[in-house]
């Protein structure tokens, strides 16, 4: 069962010290119109290609457009890749645009 994290978590992760991959597995066109700060794009079909031969880090987050995707990313990852914890960001990229508009009042 692949493990999720509220945005809320996320945004935690990104404005702490500790080191982790994050995911963007959405098309290239939605990552232009905006991501997560120091989100790497990779799509779904790169992923299934290079997961066993990259290095990731102990920590690994994916996020998608609702969070539905980024399960199955995180799913390969954890069964081919050398990372320690695998997360998805529940809710996807949709879920941190409230956030995002909360933080800026």
């Amino acid at each position: 069962m692949v493990a999720e994290l509220d945005p809320e978590t996320v945004r935690e992760r990104i404005d702490g010290d500790g080191e982790f991959d994050l995911l963007d597995v959405r098309d290239a066109e939605a990552y232009e119109e905006g991501h997560l700060p120091g989100a790497e794009h990779v799509t779904i079909e790169e992923l299934e290609d290079t997961v066993a031969d990259r290095a990731w880090a102990d920590d690994v987050v994916v996020y998608c457009y609702v969070g539905q995707t980024s399960v199955q990313a995180a799913r390969l990852i954890e069964e081919y890749g050398d990372a320690d914890a695998v997360a998805s960001m529940a809710g996807g990229y949709d879920a941190w645009g409230p956030l995002e508009a909360a933080s800026a009042d």
